[in-house]
C-alpha cells in the first residue's frame, strides 16, 4: 500500500488523541479511543484502528505517552541501584540542603527512588579537568556488580564525580556490568548530562534507570505490534524538550519522555501563536487526569534547562509545564474538614466518571458538567461515548445531600472549583513570575479546557481566549510538528572576559561532530544552534543567551536578565556551559482555510438549560456544531459548541468569532 499519511497518538490518563495528516490534501482527522491502562499498546493499536489508510499507509509515527510518568507517579519503576565514586555514595540520598519552603513546619524532603541499601561506591576518581586522581579499580567494579546481579536489580545507574568532563571510567563500568550483570539495563550519567552539579546529574540518571525497563519493554512490544502488521514508516516519540526522538534513542534515554505528553500541546501552541499572529500565549490543556499550563513568549515556547518531578531535579533541557490534579476525571469529595475538595485523584480511563457507564460511582468534574448542561447526552464524545445524566447526578447525590445542596448547585460548585485550581496554575507561570495575563490571550485545549477557559480568562482578566481546532486531540496535533532534536551541553565555568575564543570553537565542533553523526544515523540532515548559560559571578541561576560570538554575549544577557529578573547589576559577567542543539526537520503540516459563509449567519440548531445560580436554573444556551461553523462567523453568549472530541462553553457578555482556520476567537464580556 502507498504510505500517504501521517499519524500523531497522544496517550493520556482517560482518552488516547489520535490525529490524522493526509498530506496530498491537508486534511486533519481528529479522533479519541479509550486508553487501556491495563494494556498500554492496546490503545495504541486501537488508535491506528482509526486512521483511514490502514497501518500499512501510514509514513511517519509520532507519539506521546505518560507510561514512564505514571511509572514515577505511583512509583512503581524498576529496582534500581546507584553506583558512585568512592567516597561519594549518599550523593544521590542527600541532594541539596537548600529548603523550598522557609515557614512550612510540615516539610519534608521528596522521596528517594531508593533507599541507602541499594547505593553502592567504586574505587575511582576523575578531577573537574577531566584529569585522572584515582584510576578505576576494575576489581572493586566487579565485586558491586556481582552484588547487584546478586541482589536481582533489574537497573542501574552510574554517577561518577566529574564524568562530565571524563566518561571513561562511567564507560569501562558498563563493559563491566555487561560481563557480570548482563541481564541489567544500565544508565550513564554523562549519556544524559555532560554538566556539572554532581547531585543533579546523579538524580537524572536515577530517574532514567528506573523507568527504562518499563518503557523499553513497551516500545519493544508496540514496535514488534506494528511490524507485524505492516507498519512502513518512520516511529518517533515526542520528548519533553518539545521536539522528537527515533525510537531506537527514546528506548535509551526514557527520562526524556516524562514530559512528552504535554510537550505536544505547547509545540502546537507556538505553531498556532504564529499562524494567528498572537506571539504571547497562556496555554491551558485539560485531559482526564491533570492540567497542563505553560507560555509561549515572542512566538517561542518557554525553555528550562533542567526540569523537576516531585522536587527530583532532571538536568535535560525541558519546556516549562506547569501541572495540576485538575482533569475531566477529578473526582469531588469532602475532606475531614467537611469541605468540597475536587482532584487530584481521578477516576481514570477504568472505570472513569460515572456518566460513561463504565461502573464508576464517583462524583467527577465530568459529572458535574453533565448535571449543570454544559455536556449533553445528545453528543457522543468522541463520536462514541455517549454521557448518562442519570448516573451522573446519582453519584453527585451523596455528597449534595450532606452538605445540602441541590444537585445542580454542588455541579456549580466542584466546576468553580477546579477553575479556581486552575486559575492558581496559570498565576503560578505568569503573577508569580512577574507576568500580567492580561497581556496574553489564553490558549485553551484538550478534552475538558473549552468548559472552564472563558471563566478562568475573566477572572484573571485576559481578555481573549482561542480555541483551536480539533481542541481535543490539539497535544496530538503539535507531535506532528515536532522536530527530531538532540541537546548537547560542555561545563566550561570561566569569567566571560577571559574565555579563550579558540577554546569555545574547540568545544562547539566537538559537540557538532557528534551531532552531525547522529543525526545522518537517524536519517536527517543536521541544523545547528549555538547557545551558552550565562549569570553574573556569584549567582545560582543563569540565563541561556543566543551565541553568535563572544562579543554580543554580555548586551544580549543584560537584555534577557532584565526580561527575566527586573533588573540588571554591575557585577562580572560568567559563563558556566556551552550548549548546542541539532534539530533534523521534518515536513510541517498546514492547517487549511476554513470556507467564508456566503450568505446568511450562523443559526443555532437549540437551545440547553444550563444552570447558572439558584436564581437562574435553568439558562437557555443556544447549541451549536463546530463542524458546521464556518470562518467569519459570530455570535453571542450564552452558548454551548459541541464538537468531536469536546466541548465550549461561552455566557452572557461573551462574543465568539470564528477564525480563518477554524479557531474560535472568544472575547471575554468585562460585566460579568
Amino acid at each position: 500500500m502507498t504510505k500517504t499519511s501521517r499519524l500523531a497518538i497522544d496517550v493520556g490518563g482517560t482518552f488516547t488523541d489520535v490525529v490524522e495528516l493526509l498530506p496530498d490534501t491537508g486534511e486533519l482527522r481528529f479522533d479519541k479511543v479509550a486508553t487501556t491502562p491495563e494494556s498500554p499498546t492496546t490503545g495504541v493499536l486501537d488508535a491506528f484502528g482509526v486512521a483511514t489508510t490502514g497501518v500499512g499507509g501510514i509514513a511517519m509515527f509520532t507519539h506521546g505517552t505518560t507510561l514512564g510518568l505514571n511509572a514515577l507517579l505511583t512509583r512503581t519503576g524498576a529496582r534500581t541501584a546507584v553506583i558512585g565514586t568512592r567516597g561519594f555514595r549518599d550523593v544521590y540520598l542527600l541532594g541539596r540542603t537548600d529548603r523550598r519552603t522557609n515557614y512550612d513546619i510540615t516539610y519534608r524532603k521528596p522521596e528517594p527512588l531508593l533507599e541507602r541499601y541499594d547505593t553502592f561506591e567504586v574505587t575511582e576518581r576523575s578531577l573537574f579537568d577531566g584529569s585522572v586522581h584515582t584510576p578505576f579499580d576494575d576489581e572493586d567494579a566487579r565485586r558491586v556488580a556481582r552484588t547487584i546481579a546478586e541482589r536481582g536489580y533489574r537497573s542501574v545507574a552510574v554517577a561518577f564525580l566529574h564524568s562530565y568532563a571524563n566518561p571513561a571510567h562511567e564507560l569501562r563500568m558498563r563493559e563491566v556490568l555487561a560481563e557480570v550483570a548482563p541481564g541489567v539495563a544500565v544508565t550513564l550519567s554523562h549519556e544524559l548530562s555532560r554538566e556539572y552539579r554532581e547531585y543533579e546529574r546523579t538524580s537524572t540518571a536515577v530517574l532514567d534507570a528506573y523507568v527504562k525497563p518499563i518503557v523499553r519493554q513497551y516500545l519493544h512490544d508496540l514496535e514488534g505490534e506494528l511490524t507485524g502488521r505492516g507498519f512502513p514508516g518512520r516511529f518517533l516519540m515526542t520528548r519533553s524538550g518539545g521536539g522528537a526522538m527515533t525510537v531506537g534513542t527514546a528506548r535509551e534515554q526514557p527520562v526524556s519522555l516524562i514530559l512528552s505528553g504535554p510537550a505536544g500541546g505547547v509545540i502546537g501552541a507556538a505553531a498556532f501563536a504564529e499562524l494567528t499572529g498572537r506571539p504571547n500565549l497562556i496555554t491551558i490543556d485539560m485531559g482526564g487526569t491533570s492540567l497542563d499550563a505553560s507560555l509561549v513568549l515572542d512566538g517561542e515556547p518557554v525553555l528550562y534547562q533542567g526540569a523537576e518531578f516531585e522536587g527530583l531535579p532532571i538536568n535535560t533541557p525541558s519546556l516549562y509545564i506547569h501541572t495540576i490534579g485538575a482533569g475531566g476525571g477529578s473526582i469531588a469529595y469532602l475532606d475531614e474538614a467537611g469541605a468540597l475538595q475536587v482532584g487530584p485523584q481521578s477516576a481514570g480511563a477504568a472505570p472513569g466518571p460515572a456518566s460513561y457507564g463504565r461502573g464508576g460511582t464517583a462524583p467527577t468534574f465530568t459529572d458535574a458538567a453533565l448535571a449543570l448542561g454544559y455536556l449533553g447526552t445528545d453528543a457522543p464524545l468522541g463520536g462514541k461515548l455517549v454521557l448518562d445524566r442519570v448516573l451522573a447526578e446519582k453519584a453527585l447525590s451523596p455528597v449534595a445531600e450532606r452538605l445540602g445542596m441541590s444537585v445542580p448547585a454542588l455541579a456549580r460548585g466542584i466546576v468553580r472549583i477546579s477553575s479556581t485550581k486552575i486559575m492558581g496554575a496559570v498565576r503560578a507561570i505568569t503573577v508569580e513570575v512577574g507576568r500580567d495575563p492580561k497581556d496574553f490571550a489564553l490558549l485553551s485545549f484538550g478534552g475538558g479546557g473549552g468548559l472552564v477557559a472563558v471563566d478562568v480568562a475573566a477572572e484573571l482578566g485576559i481578555p481573549t481566549v482561542v480555541v483551536p481546532p480539533g481542541q481535543g486531540a490539539f497535544s496530538a496535533f503539535g507531535m506532528l510538528l515536532a522536530d527530531v532534536q538532540h541537546d548537547f551541553a560542555r561545563t566550561l565555568v570561566a569569567p566571560l572576559a577571559e574565555l579563550d575564543p579558540a577554546q569555545v570553537e574547540a568545544a562547539y565542533a566537538d559537540m557538532a561532530g557528534e551531532a552531525t553523526e547522529l543525526l545522518a544515523a537517524e536519517g536527517f540532515e543536521a541544523t545547528l544552534t549555538r547557545s551558552l548559560d550565562v549569570r553574573y559571578a556569584g549567582q545560582e541561576h543563569s540565563v541561556t543567551v543566543a551565541f553568535a560570538g563572544l562579543s554580543e554575549v554580555e548586551a544580549e544577557f543584560a537584555r534577557l536578565h532584565e526580561r527575566q529578573y527586573g533588573h540588571t547589576m554591575t557585577d562580572p559577567v560568567e559563563v558556566t556551559t556551552l550548549r548546542l542543539r541539532a534539530t533534523g526537520s521534518v515536513d510541517k503540516p498546514q492547517l487549511p482555510l476554513l470556507p467564508s459563509r456566503t450568505s446568511g449567519a450562523v443559526a443555532p440548531h437549540g437551545t440547553r438549560p444550563v444552570y447558572v445560580s439558584e436564581e437562574q436554573p435553568a439558562v437557555p444556551y443556544s447549541l451549536y456544531t463546530r463542524e458546521e461553523l464556518l470562518a467569519g462567523d459570530e455570535f453571542d453568549g450564552p452558548a454551548v459548541v459541541a464538537e468531536h472530541t469536546a466541548t465550549t462553553v461561552i455566557h452572557a457578555g461573551d462574543h465568539l468569532t470564528v477564525g480563518a482556520h477554524g479557531e474560535l476567537v472568544i472575547t471575554v464580556g468585562e460585566s460579568r
